[in-house]
């Protein structure tokens, strides 16, 4: 009675794990084939940019010397009209007067979005981020941070620098599903983007365990009997789960 216990309770035991790992094989399958058949570019919303956007030019700026501040990096930027140094990654003075300006303002950040993407977009609301989660779309970029949604069947935003005034990314529908496959593929559900998470390291040494064990239990079997229903069902899910394991692990 003991062992036929534990034999059941081994058998359950196995049918969730094989259920556990079977669902995380199929995400990564499906996150597979969704990457190889999806354009980059276009996750990165490249058909929403302005390509026939040029460098300003400008004259008749301050020297550098006439800003107190040591200069370690210098950026020239453009917000709205107007040229600004971004200096050191921290402050943006203006390159004409030089005043500093401690952000950019909610209509100029509208003004650069606008700039950096195609024409004919309806802005539906701006909003300033001083904070984002682990899993949000614009998570590991400068802060704070204008948002400016468009109406569009994409569901657009655009990220502006509240800082320094530089357009940062667009986001979309599409690079929102591939961000989503991303997380599942390298099972980083905390922050998405480690693909050296302990979690996929495991699952991906047990991934080739199981792969050599239902290989060498599979060469066992002969085809069984159309009687012999059990291990015909056996011989049907070693089958499967080998031909599965070797999809994804390729």
């Amino acid at each position: 009675m003991v062992q036929r216990k534990t034999a059941l309770r081994i058998r359950k035991t196995h049918r969730y794990l094989g259920l556990i790992i079977g669902i995380q094989f199929l995400a990564w399958t499906v996150s597979g084939l969704y990457f190889s058949w999806t354009d980059l570019d276009e996750i990165h919303g490249d058909q929403f940019m302005n390509t026939e956007l040029k460098p300003k030019s400008y004259s008749n700026l301050i020297p550098l010397d006439s800003i107190t501040k040591r200069i370690e990096k210098i950026e020239l930027v453009s917000v709205g009209e107007h040229p600004y140094y971004w200096i050191n990654d921290s402050h943006l003075y203006n390159a004409k007067t030089g005043i500093l300006k401690e952000q950019i303002s909610e209509s100029e950040a509208l003004k650069v979005a606008q700039e950096n993407l195609i024409s004919g977009l309806e802005v539906e609301k701006i909003e300033l981020l001083q904070e984002t989660g682990p899993h949000h779309e614009f998570r590991g970029r400068p802060l704070p941070a204008y948002a400016v949604h468009f109406k569009h069947p994409d569901l657009l935003v655009a990220y502006v620098d509240a800082s320094s005034g530089i357009f940062q990314r667009v986001r979309h529908q599409s690079w929102r599903w591939f961000d989503f496959l991303w997380m599942s593929h390298t099972m980083d559900y905390q922050g998405r983007d480690d693909f050296n998470n302990t979690l996929l390291r495991i699952f991906s040494l047990f991934g080739v365990y199981c792969d050599e064990w239902i290989s060498s239990m599979g060469n066992q079997f002969t085809k069984p009997s159309e009687t012999n229903k059990k291990a015909n069902v056996f011989w049907t899910e070693c089958q499967f789960q080998i031909s599965l394991q070797h999809s994804v692990l390729i």
